[in-house]
Protein backbone atom coordinates (compact mmCIF):
# COMPACT_ATOMS: atom_id res chain seq x y z
CA UNK A 1 0.00 0.00 0.00
CA UNK A 2 1.35 3.42 -0.95
CA UNK A 3 2.32 5.44 2.12
CA UNK A 4 2.56 8.75 0.29
CA UNK A 5 -0.03 11.37 1.17
CA UNK A 6 -2.55 12.27 -1.49
CA UNK A 7 -2.13 15.39 -3.59
CA UNK A 8 -4.78 17.13 -1.51
CA UNK A 9 -2.76 16.57 1.65
CA UNK A 10 0.74 17.95 0.98
CA UNK A 11 3.43 17.58 3.63
CA UNK A 12 4.29 21.10 4.79
CA UNK A 13 7.87 22.17 4.10
CA UNK A 14 9.11 22.30 7.71
CA UNK A 15 12.40 20.89 8.98
CA UNK A 16 11.08 19.53 12.28
CA UNK A 17 10.21 15.88 12.72
CA UNK A 18 6.88 15.18 14.35
CA UNK A 19 6.53 12.33 16.82
CA UNK A 20 3.82 9.70 16.88
CA UNK A 21 2.84 10.90 20.34
CA UNK A 22 2.21 14.41 18.98
CA UNK A 23 -0.16 12.94 16.40
CA UNK A 24 -1.81 10.74 19.04
CA UNK A 25 -2.32 13.67 21.42
CA UNK A 26 -3.75 15.83 18.61
CA UNK A 27 -6.24 13.10 17.70
CA UNK A 28 -7.36 13.09 21.35
CA UNK A 29 -7.42 16.90 21.79
CA UNK A 30 -5.63 19.45 19.57
CA UNK A 31 -5.33 21.90 22.46
CA UNK A 32 -3.66 19.25 24.64
CA UNK A 33 -1.08 18.61 21.91
CA UNK A 34 -0.48 22.34 21.64
CA UNK A 35 -0.01 22.76 25.39
CA UNK A 36 2.41 19.82 25.52
CA UNK A 37 4.49 20.36 22.39
CA UNK A 38 4.20 24.08 21.63
CA UNK A 39 4.03 25.52 25.15
CA UNK A 40 6.05 22.71 26.76
CA UNK A 41 3.48 22.14 29.55
CA UNK A 42 3.05 18.93 31.47
CA UNK A 43 1.46 17.68 34.65
CA UNK A 44 0.94 14.16 35.98
CA UNK A 45 -2.21 12.60 37.35
CA UNK A 46 -3.14 9.08 38.41
CA UNK A 47 -3.82 8.03 34.81
CA UNK A 48 -0.45 9.16 33.45
CA UNK A 49 1.31 7.49 36.37
CA UNK A 50 -0.56 4.25 35.73
CA UNK A 51 0.26 4.48 32.02
CA UNK A 52 3.95 4.96 32.82
CA UNK A 53 3.81 1.95 35.12
CA UNK A 54 2.38 -0.45 32.52
CA UNK A 55 5.09 0.64 30.04
CA UNK A 56 7.92 -0.14 32.46
CA UNK A 57 8.94 -3.38 30.78
CA UNK A 58 8.61 -2.00 27.26
CA UNK A 59 10.63 1.12 28.03
CA UNK A 60 13.36 -0.84 29.81
CA UNK A 61 14.35 -2.71 26.63
CA UNK A 62 15.47 -1.22 23.34
CA UNK A 63 15.78 -3.55 20.36
CA UNK A 64 16.65 -2.86 16.73
CA UNK A 65 14.05 -3.48 14.06
CA UNK A 66 14.46 -7.03 12.67
CA UNK A 67 15.11 -7.12 8.90
CA UNK A 68 12.06 -7.59 6.68
CA UNK A 69 13.62 -10.63 4.93
CA UNK A 70 15.30 -12.12 8.00
CA UNK A 71 14.66 -15.14 10.22
CA UNK A 72 11.25 -16.70 9.40
CA UNK A 73 10.80 -17.70 13.05
CA UNK A 74 8.58 -15.39 15.15
CA UNK A 75 10.56 -12.45 16.57
CA UNK A 76 9.54 -9.98 19.27
CA UNK A 77 11.29 -6.62 19.44
CA UNK A 78 10.46 -4.06 22.12
CA UNK A 79 10.87 -0.29 22.27
CA UNK A 80 11.89 0.02 18.62
CA UNK A 81 12.80 3.56 17.48
CA UNK A 82 11.93 4.38 13.86
CA UNK A 83 11.70 7.47 11.69
CA UNK A 84 10.36 8.38 8.27
CA UNK A 85 12.25 10.94 6.14
CA UNK A 86 9.25 11.07 3.80
CA UNK A 87 6.67 11.93 6.45
CA UNK A 88 9.24 13.52 8.77
CA UNK A 89 7.73 11.42 11.52
CA UNK A 90 9.48 9.47 14.28
CA UNK A 91 8.40 7.30 17.16
CA UNK A 92 9.06 4.40 19.45
CA UNK A 93 6.88 1.30 19.21
CA UNK A 94 6.41 -2.25 20.39
CA UNK A 95 6.77 -4.76 17.57
CA UNK A 96 5.81 -8.41 17.16
CA UNK A 97 6.86 -9.95 13.87
CA UNK A 98 5.30 -13.32 12.99
CA UNK A 99 6.80 -15.97 10.78
CA UNK A 100 5.08 -14.96 7.53
CA UNK A 101 6.86 -11.60 7.55
CA UNK A 102 3.87 -9.62 8.78
CA UNK A 103 4.97 -6.81 11.13
CA UNK A 104 2.38 -6.13 13.83
CA UNK A 105 2.77 -3.00 15.94
CA UNK A 106 1.53 -3.55 19.49
CA UNK A 107 0.61 -0.61 21.75
CA UNK A 108 0.07 -1.08 25.49
CA UNK A 109 -2.77 0.81 27.21
CA UNK A 110 -3.42 0.97 30.93
CA UNK A 111 -7.20 0.40 31.08
CA UNK A 112 -9.84 -1.81 29.49
CA UNK A 113 -11.30 -1.81 25.95
CA UNK A 114 -14.15 0.68 25.52
CA UNK A 115 -17.64 -0.61 24.91
CA UNK A 116 -18.01 0.49 21.31
CA UNK A 117 -18.08 -1.22 17.93
CA UNK A 118 -14.33 -0.93 17.30
CA UNK A 119 -13.42 -1.75 20.93
CA UNK A 120 -11.02 1.19 20.74
CA UNK A 121 -10.94 4.96 20.32
CA UNK A 122 -9.77 6.85 17.24
CA UNK A 123 -6.60 8.32 18.84
CA UNK A 124 -5.40 4.79 19.64
CA UNK A 125 -6.11 3.59 16.10
CA UNK A 126 -4.34 6.65 14.64
CA UNK A 127 -1.34 5.91 16.87
CA UNK A 128 -1.08 2.34 15.57
CA UNK A 129 -1.58 3.49 11.96
CA UNK A 130 1.34 5.90 12.30
CA UNK A 131 3.50 3.05 13.58
CA UNK A 132 2.50 0.99 10.56
CA UNK A 133 3.48 3.83 8.22
CA UNK A 134 6.97 3.83 9.73
CA UNK A 135 7.22 0.03 9.43
CA UNK A 136 6.16 0.13 5.78
CA UNK A 137 8.80 2.72 4.97
CA UNK A 138 11.34 0.21 6.36
CA UNK A 139 10.10 -2.44 3.89
CA UNK A 140 7.79 -4.30 6.27
CA UNK A 141 4.28 -5.41 5.50
CA UNK A 142 1.86 -4.23 8.16
CA UNK A 143 -1.86 -4.62 7.60
CA UNK A 144 -3.09 -4.68 11.18
CA UNK A 145 -1.98 -3.87 14.71
CA UNK A 146 -2.85 -4.77 18.29
CA UNK A 147 -3.92 -2.76 21.33
CA UNK A 148 -3.11 -4.52 24.59
CA UNK A 149 -5.23 -3.31 27.53
CA UNK A 150 -3.28 -4.07 30.69
CA UNK A 151 -6.12 -3.79 33.22
CA UNK A 152 -8.33 -6.27 31.32
CA UNK A 153 -5.42 -8.29 29.88
CA UNK A 154 -7.13 -8.23 26.51
CA UNK A 155 -5.98 -7.53 22.97
CA UNK A 156 -7.95 -5.66 20.36
CA UNK A 157 -7.12 -6.02 16.67
CA UNK A 158 -7.03 -2.85 14.57
CA UNK A 159 -7.23 -3.18 10.77
CA UNK A 160 -5.20 -0.65 8.79
CA UNK A 161 -7.82 0.36 6.24
CA UNK A 162 -7.33 3.00 3.49
CA UNK A 163 -9.75 5.25 5.38
CA UNK A 164 -7.68 4.99 8.60
CA UNK A 165 -4.48 5.67 6.66
CA UNK A 166 -5.97 8.76 5.00
CA UNK A 167 -7.20 9.99 8.37
CA UNK A 168 -3.75 9.52 9.93
CA UNK A 169 -2.04 11.41 7.08
CA UNK A 170 -4.57 14.21 7.36
CA UNK A 171 -3.92 14.57 11.11
CA UNK A 172 -0.14 14.52 10.55
CA UNK A 173 -0.51 17.55 8.28
CA UNK A 174 -2.82 19.33 10.72
CA UNK A 175 -0.30 18.81 13.52
CA UNK A 176 2.49 20.15 11.34
CA UNK A 177 0.47 23.29 10.62
CA UNK A 178 -0.47 23.77 14.28
CA UNK A 179 3.04 23.62 15.73
CA UNK A 180 4.02 26.87 14.01
CA UNK A 181 1.06 28.88 15.33
CA UNK A 182 1.40 31.20 18.33
CA UNK A 183 -2.24 31.36 19.38
CA UNK A 184 -3.78 28.62 21.49
CA UNK A 185 -6.84 26.83 20.17
CA UNK A 186 -10.01 27.21 22.25
CA UNK A 187 -10.62 24.43 24.77
CA UNK A 188 -13.11 21.63 24.26
CA UNK A 189 -16.63 22.60 25.22
CA UNK A 190 -18.13 20.58 28.10
CA UNK A 191 -16.21 17.50 26.96
CA UNK A 192 -15.98 14.27 29.01
CA UNK A 193 -12.37 13.99 27.79
CA UNK A 194 -11.42 16.74 30.24
CA UNK A 195 -12.08 14.53 33.27
CA UNK A 196 -9.10 12.26 32.62
CA UNK A 197 -6.73 14.87 31.16
CA UNK A 198 -3.65 15.56 33.27
CA UNK A 199 -3.37 19.09 31.81
CA UNK A 200 -6.89 20.16 32.75
CA UNK A 201 -5.65 22.36 35.61
CA UNK A 202 -3.40 24.18 33.13
CA UNK A 203 -5.94 24.32 30.29
CA UNK A 204 -8.88 25.41 32.53
CA UNK A 205 -11.44 24.54 29.82
CA UNK A 206 -14.67 25.48 31.61
CA UNK A 207 -13.18 28.60 33.19
CA UNK A 208 -11.82 29.80 29.85
CA UNK A 209 -15.06 29.09 28.00
CA UNK A 210 -17.02 31.00 30.65
CA UNK A 211 -14.76 34.05 30.43
CA UNK A 212 -14.94 34.20 26.63
CA UNK A 213 -18.71 33.64 26.69
CA UNK A 214 -18.50 30.32 24.86
CA UNK A 215 -21.24 27.95 26.01
CA UNK A 216 -23.82 25.59 24.54
CA UNK A 217 -26.42 26.68 27.10
CA UNK A 218 -29.06 29.32 26.51
CA UNK A 219 -28.28 32.83 27.67
CA UNK A 220 -30.82 32.45 30.49
CA UNK A 221 -29.09 29.35 31.86
CA UNK A 222 -26.08 29.42 34.18
CA UNK A 223 -23.06 27.49 32.97
CA UNK A 224 -21.93 24.87 35.46
CA UNK A 225 -18.18 25.11 35.97
CA UNK A 226 -16.53 21.80 36.77
CA UNK A 227 -13.56 21.96 39.12
CA UNK A 228 -11.44 19.47 37.22
CA UNK A 229 -8.21 19.96 39.17
CA UNK A 230 -7.56 18.95 42.83
CA UNK A 231 -8.98 21.34 45.41
CA UNK A 232 -5.81 21.00 47.47
CA UNK A 233 -2.25 19.93 46.78
CA UNK A 234 -0.78 16.83 48.41
CA UNK A 235 2.71 18.36 48.16
CA UNK A 236 3.52 21.41 50.31
CA UNK A 237 6.46 23.83 50.67
CA UNK A 238 9.34 22.65 52.89
CA UNK A 239 10.81 25.50 54.96
CA UNK A 240 14.37 25.13 56.29
CA UNK A 241 15.18 27.71 58.99
CA UNK A 242 17.89 26.00 61.05
CA UNK A 243 20.97 28.17 60.48
CA UNK A 244 24.01 26.18 59.36
CA UNK A 245 21.88 23.25 58.15
CA UNK A 246 22.72 21.34 54.99
CA UNK A 247 20.15 20.02 52.54
CA UNK A 248 20.97 16.92 50.53
CA UNK A 249 19.25 13.93 49.00
CA UNK A 250 18.98 10.24 49.66
CA UNK A 251 17.15 8.25 47.03
CA UNK A 252 13.79 9.93 46.46
CA UNK A 253 13.92 12.06 49.61
CA UNK A 254 15.28 15.45 50.66
CA UNK A 255 17.42 15.22 53.79
CA UNK A 256 18.26 17.98 56.26
CA UNK A 257 21.27 17.64 58.56
CA UNK A 258 23.48 19.76 60.79
CA UNK A 259 26.92 18.49 61.48
CA UNK A 260 26.54 14.72 61.90
CA UNK A 261 22.92 14.94 63.09
CA UNK A 262 20.07 14.12 60.70
CA UNK A 263 17.30 16.64 61.37
CA UNK A 264 14.74 15.18 58.98
CA UNK A 265 13.99 13.31 55.78
CA UNK A 266 11.15 14.35 53.46
CA UNK A 267 9.87 12.29 50.48
CA UNK A 268 10.17 14.21 47.24
CA UNK A 269 6.53 13.53 46.37
CA UNK A 270 5.45 15.59 49.42
CA UNK A 271 7.56 18.67 48.55
CA UNK A 272 6.20 21.40 46.23
CA UNK A 273 8.92 23.98 47.02
CA UNK A 274 12.14 24.05 49.00
CA UNK A 275 12.38 27.33 50.92
CA UNK A 276 15.82 28.16 52.35
CA UNK A 277 15.72 30.86 55.04
CA UNK A 278 19.17 32.30 55.66
CA UNK A 279 22.47 30.43 56.02
CA UNK A 280 21.44 27.05 54.55
CA UNK A 281 23.62 25.07 52.15
CA UNK A 282 22.31 22.83 49.38
CA UNK A 283 24.19 19.97 47.71
CA UNK A 284 24.61 20.00 43.94
CA UNK A 285 23.09 16.51 43.71
CA UNK A 286 19.94 17.64 45.51
CA UNK A 287 19.70 20.79 43.39
CA UNK A 288 19.98 18.76 40.18
CA UNK A 289 17.23 16.41 41.35
CA UNK A 290 14.90 19.27 42.29
CA UNK A 291 15.46 20.99 38.94
CA UNK A 292 14.83 17.73 37.12
CA UNK A 293 11.52 17.24 38.97
CA UNK A 294 10.40 20.84 38.49
CA UNK A 295 10.52 21.66 42.23
CA UNK A 296 11.65 25.29 42.74
CA UNK A 297 14.20 26.31 45.38
CA UNK A 298 13.31 29.65 47.02
CA UNK A 299 16.04 31.73 48.66
CA UNK A 300 15.23 34.08 51.57
CA UNK A 301 17.68 36.00 53.73
CA UNK A 302 17.82 35.78 57.52
CA UNK A 303 16.14 39.18 57.48
CA UNK A 304 13.30 37.75 55.36
CA UNK A 305 14.32 39.39 52.09
CA UNK A 306 13.29 37.44 49.01
CA UNK A 307 16.46 36.86 46.99
CA UNK A 308 15.21 34.69 44.14
CA UNK A 309 14.22 31.27 42.84
CA UNK A 310 16.23 28.43 41.33
CA UNK A 311 14.06 26.71 38.75
CA UNK A 312 14.73 23.95 36.23
CA UNK A 313 14.14 24.57 32.52
CA UNK A 314 10.55 23.38 32.20
CA UNK A 315 8.92 25.66 29.60
CA UNK A 316 10.10 25.58 26.01
CA UNK A 317 8.18 28.41 24.38
CA UNK A 318 8.52 32.16 24.67
CA UNK A 319 5.07 33.14 23.38
CA UNK A 320 3.74 34.05 26.83
CA UNK A 321 6.74 36.28 27.56
CA UNK A 322 6.56 37.86 24.10
CA UNK A 323 2.90 38.72 24.74
CA UNK A 324 3.82 40.05 28.17
CA UNK A 325 6.45 42.43 26.78
CA UNK A 326 4.15 43.53 23.96
CA UNK A 327 1.37 44.32 26.43
CA UNK A 328 3.77 46.14 28.77
CA UNK A 329 4.80 48.42 25.90
CA UNK A 330 1.14 49.27 25.19
CA UNK A 331 0.19 51.98 27.68
CA UNK A 332 -3.58 51.43 27.44
CA UNK A 333 -3.43 47.65 27.83
CA UNK A 334 -0.86 47.86 30.60
CA UNK A 335 -2.96 50.40 32.51
CA UNK A 336 -6.10 48.24 32.19
CA UNK A 337 -4.35 45.28 33.84
CA UNK A 338 -2.83 47.51 36.53
CA UNK A 339 -6.31 48.87 37.33
CA UNK A 340 -7.62 45.32 37.73
CA UNK A 341 -4.88 44.55 40.27
CA UNK A 342 -5.47 47.70 42.31
CA UNK A 343 -9.26 47.56 42.22
CA UNK A 344 -9.20 43.96 43.49
CA UNK A 345 -6.69 44.84 46.22
CA UNK A 346 -8.54 47.88 47.52
CA UNK A 347 -11.92 46.14 47.46
CA UNK A 348 -10.42 43.28 49.45
CA UNK A 349 -8.92 45.72 51.96
CA UNK A 350 -12.33 47.32 52.44
CA UNK A 351 -14.03 43.92 52.81
CA UNK A 352 -11.46 42.71 55.37
CA UNK A 353 -11.89 45.90 57.41
CA UNK A 354 -15.68 45.73 57.22
CA UNK A 355 -15.73 42.11 58.37
CA UNK A 356 -13.18 42.27 61.18
CA UNK A 357 -13.22 45.75 62.75
CA UNK A 358 -14.50 45.53 66.35
CA UNK A 359 -15.74 49.15 66.41
CA UNK A 360 -17.33 51.50 63.90
CA UNK A 361 -15.35 52.23 60.76
CA UNK A 362 -18.28 53.36 58.60
CA UNK A 363 -16.77 56.73 57.74
CA UNK A 364 -13.52 55.14 56.59
CA UNK A 365 -15.38 52.50 54.57
CA UNK A 366 -17.39 55.22 52.86
CA UNK A 367 -14.26 57.21 51.98
CA UNK A 368 -12.56 54.06 50.69
CA UNK A 369 -15.53 53.29 48.44
CA UNK A 370 -15.49 56.78 46.93
CA UNK A 371 -11.80 56.41 46.13
CA UNK A 372 -12.22 52.88 44.75
CA UNK A 373 -14.92 54.13 42.39
CA UNK A 374 -12.35 56.58 40.95
CA UNK A 375 -9.89 53.84 39.93
CA UNK A 376 -11.50 53.25 36.55
CA UNK A 377 -11.12 56.94 35.69
CA UNK A 378 -7.35 57.01 36.30
CA UNK A 379 -5.58 58.18 33.13
CA UNK A 380 -2.09 56.85 33.87
CA UNK A 381 -0.13 54.61 36.22
CA UNK A 382 1.16 57.51 38.34
CA UNK A 383 -2.40 58.65 39.11
CA UNK A 384 -3.38 55.07 39.87
CA UNK A 385 -0.47 54.57 42.29
CA UNK A 386 -1.30 57.81 44.08
CA UNK A 387 -4.94 56.80 44.49
CA UNK A 388 -3.92 53.36 45.75
CA UNK A 389 -1.66 55.00 48.32
CA UNK A 390 -4.47 57.17 49.70
CA UNK A 391 -6.78 54.15 50.02
CA UNK A 392 -4.02 52.20 51.78
CA UNK A 393 -3.55 55.09 54.25
CA UNK A 394 -7.27 54.96 55.11
CA UNK A 395 -7.11 51.18 55.49
CA UNK A 396 -4.09 51.12 57.79
CA UNK A 397 -5.41 53.99 59.90
CA UNK A 398 -8.12 51.58 61.13
CA UNK A 399 -6.06 48.36 60.92
CA UNK A 400 -5.61 48.04 64.68
CA UNK A 401 -9.38 47.74 65.13
CA UNK A 402 -9.21 44.28 63.53
CA UNK A 403 -7.15 42.93 66.44
CA UNK A 404 -8.95 41.27 69.35
CA UNK A 405 -9.88 43.45 72.31
CA UNK A 406 -7.68 41.43 74.67
CA UNK A 407 -4.57 41.81 72.47
CA UNK A 408 -2.00 44.48 73.43
CA UNK A 409 -2.84 46.61 70.37
CA UNK A 410 -0.47 49.46 71.20
CA UNK A 411 2.40 46.99 71.53
CA UNK A 412 1.64 45.21 68.28
CA UNK A 413 0.69 48.03 65.95
CA UNK A 414 1.17 51.81 65.60
CA UNK A 415 -1.73 52.40 63.16
CA UNK A 416 0.71 53.00 60.34
CA UNK A 417 2.27 50.84 57.64
CA UNK A 418 6.04 51.10 58.01
CA UNK A 419 9.00 49.08 56.78
CA UNK A 420 12.76 49.05 56.14
CA UNK A 421 12.92 48.32 58.99
CA UNK A 422 9.44 47.68 60.44
CA UNK A 423 8.81 49.43 63.75
CA UNK A 424 6.31 47.06 65.38
CA UNK A 425 5.35 43.34 65.38
CA UNK A 426 2.43 43.75 62.96
CA UNK A 427 4.59 45.44 60.35
CA UNK A 428 7.38 42.90 60.92
CA UNK A 429 4.93 40.08 60.18
CA UNK A 430 3.42 41.94 57.22
CA UNK A 431 6.87 42.40 55.66
CA UNK A 432 7.79 38.76 56.28
CA UNK A 433 4.43 37.63 54.92
CA UNK A 434 4.73 39.72 51.76
CA UNK A 435 8.18 38.18 51.16
CA UNK A 436 6.64 34.69 51.46
CA UNK A 437 3.76 35.64 49.19
CA UNK A 438 5.94 37.19 46.49
CA UNK A 439 7.97 33.97 46.29
CA UNK A 440 4.72 31.97 45.95
CA UNK A 441 3.52 34.19 43.12
CA UNK A 442 6.95 34.29 41.46
CA UNK A 443 6.89 30.49 41.28
CA UNK A 444 3.34 30.56 39.86
CA UNK A 445 4.30 33.10 37.17
CA UNK A 446 7.46 31.24 36.19
CA UNK A 447 5.39 28.07 35.85
CA UNK A 448 3.30 29.92 33.26
CA UNK A 449 6.35 31.04 31.30
CA UNK A 450 5.97 34.68 32.33
CA UNK A 451 8.84 36.93 33.38
CA UNK A 452 8.25 37.85 37.05
CA UNK A 453 10.57 40.87 36.72
CA UNK A 454 8.60 42.77 34.06
CA UNK A 455 5.34 44.23 35.35
CA UNK A 456 2.52 46.59 34.45
CA UNK A 457 1.99 48.49 37.71
CA UNK A 458 5.39 48.31 39.43
CA UNK A 459 8.21 49.76 37.39
CA UNK A 460 10.85 47.24 36.26
CA UNK A 461 14.02 47.59 38.29
CA UNK A 462 17.08 45.40 38.68
CA UNK A 463 16.38 42.63 41.18
CA UNK A 464 12.73 43.64 41.67
CA UNK A 465 10.09 41.04 40.68
CA UNK A 466 7.70 43.66 39.33
CA UNK A 467 5.07 41.34 37.85
CA UNK A 468 5.04 39.20 41.01
CA UNK A 469 4.47 42.38 43.04
CA UNK A 470 1.67 43.32 40.62
CA UNK A 471 -0.21 40.03 40.97
CA UNK A 472 0.45 39.99 44.70
CA UNK A 473 -1.59 43.15 45.24
CA UNK A 474 -5.00 41.47 45.23
CA UNK A 475 -3.77 38.74 47.60
CA UNK A 476 -2.11 40.98 50.22
CA UNK A 477 -5.24 41.53 52.36
CA UNK A 478 -6.79 38.14 51.58
CA UNK A 479 -3.79 36.03 52.61
CA UNK A 480 -1.10 38.01 54.47
CA UNK A 481 -3.14 40.60 56.36
CA UNK A 482 -5.62 37.88 57.29
CA UNK A 483 -2.80 35.59 58.47
CA UNK A 484 -1.33 38.34 60.68
CA UNK A 485 -4.74 38.98 62.26
CA UNK A 486 -5.21 35.25 62.91
CA UNK A 487 -1.71 34.85 64.37
CA UNK A 488 -2.31 37.68 66.87
CA UNK A 489 -5.97 37.08 67.72
CA UNK A 490 -5.42 33.33 68.20
CA UNK A 491 -2.29 34.03 70.30
CA UNK A 492 -0.05 32.09 67.96
CA UNK A 493 2.43 34.94 68.55
CA UNK A 494 2.93 37.15 71.59
CA UNK A 495 4.93 40.28 72.34
CA UNK A 496 7.81 38.21 73.75
CA UNK A 497 8.34 36.64 70.30
CA UNK A 498 9.67 39.96 68.93
CA UNK A 499 12.67 42.15 69.58
CA UNK A 500 11.68 45.83 69.52
CA UNK A 501 14.33 48.53 69.66
CA UNK A 502 15.04 52.04 68.48
CA UNK A 503 16.29 50.64 65.16
CA UNK A 504 13.11 48.67 64.49
CA UNK A 505 11.37 45.37 65.23
CA UNK A 506 12.59 41.89 64.34
CA UNK A 507 10.98 38.47 64.65
CA UNK A 508 12.45 35.72 66.80
CA UNK A 509 12.52 32.16 65.48
CA UNK A 510 9.36 31.39 67.45
CA UNK A 511 7.51 34.22 65.73
CA UNK A 512 8.69 33.17 62.26
CA UNK A 513 7.68 29.55 62.79
CA UNK A 514 4.30 30.55 64.19
CA UNK A 515 3.62 32.95 61.34
CA UNK A 516 4.65 30.41 58.68
CA UNK A 517 2.15 28.01 60.26
CA UNK A 518 -0.61 30.66 60.11
CA UNK A 519 0.36 31.52 56.52
CA UNK A 520 0.35 27.91 55.33
CA UNK A 521 -2.98 27.26 57.07
CA UNK A 522 -4.42 30.22 55.21
CA UNK A 523 -3.10 29.02 51.85
CA UNK A 524 -4.61 25.60 52.54
CA UNK A 525 -8.00 27.03 53.56
CA UNK A 526 -10.89 26.11 51.27
CA UNK A 527 -12.99 28.90 49.76
CA UNK A 528 -15.78 29.13 47.21
CA UNK A 529 -14.24 30.68 44.13
CA UNK A 530 -16.00 34.03 43.60
CA UNK A 531 -16.07 33.68 39.80
CA UNK A 532 -16.31 29.96 39.14
CA UNK A 533 -18.34 29.01 42.23
CA UNK A 534 -16.47 25.83 43.18
CA UNK A 535 -14.41 24.95 46.24
CA UNK A 536 -10.62 25.18 46.17
CA UNK A 537 -7.72 26.34 48.34
CA UNK A 538 -6.13 29.79 48.29
CA UNK A 539 -2.95 28.15 46.99
CA UNK A 540 -4.92 26.87 43.99
CA UNK A 541 -6.51 30.28 43.45
CA UNK A 542 -3.05 31.88 43.13
CA UNK A 543 -2.10 29.43 40.39
CA UNK A 544 -5.41 29.91 38.59
CA UNK A 545 -4.97 33.71 38.63
CA UNK A 546 -1.46 33.38 37.19
CA UNK A 547 -2.88 31.22 34.41
CA UNK A 548 -5.72 33.64 33.74
CA UNK A 549 -3.19 36.48 33.53
CA UNK A 550 -1.21 34.50 30.96
CA UNK A 551 -4.39 33.81 28.99
CA UNK A 552 -5.22 37.53 29.07
CA UNK A 553 -1.78 38.50 27.76
CA UNK A 554 -2.02 36.00 24.92
CA UNK A 555 -5.50 37.22 23.98
CA UNK A 556 -7.20 33.96 24.88
CA UNK A 557 -9.66 35.70 27.23
CA UNK A 558 -10.82 39.32 26.87
CA UNK A 559 -9.48 40.79 30.09
CA UNK A 560 -7.99 40.05 33.50
CA UNK A 561 -10.38 39.84 36.47
CA UNK A 562 -8.89 40.12 39.94
CA UNK A 563 -10.05 38.00 42.87
CA UNK A 564 -12.37 39.76 45.29
CA UNK A 565 -14.32 38.32 48.22
CA UNK A 566 -17.83 39.26 49.18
Amino acid sequence: MDISPSASLPILDLPEYLTIDMVHQYAYCPRRMQLMYVDGRWDDNIFTEQGRSVHTRVDSEQDPLPPADGDPEPVIARSVSLSSPLLRLSGKLDLREVGDGQAIPVETKRGSPPDNEERSYEPERIQLMCQALLLREHNHTSNHGMLYFAAARKRVRVEFTPALEARALHIINEVRALIITKELLPPLLDSPKCYGCSLVGICLPDETNLLIGRTEKNAEETMDIRRLYPARDDALPLYIQEQGARVGKKGEAVTVSKGKELLGSFPLKDVSQLVLCGNISLSAQCLHLLCERGIPVVHLSMGNWFYGVTFGISLKNAYARASQFTTASDEAKSLAIAKAFIEAKTRNQRTLLRRNARSSVEKTLSEMKKSIDRIERCKNTEELVGLEGSIAALYFSEWGKMLAENSPTNTFFHNLRNRRPPKDPVNAMLSFGYALLVKEITVALMSEGLDPFWGFLHRPRHGKPALALDLMEEFRPLIIDSSVISAINNRMVEAKDFIVGSAGCSMKDTARKAFIKAYELRLDQMITHPIFDYRCSWRSVIRVQARLLSKTLRGEIPGYIGITTR
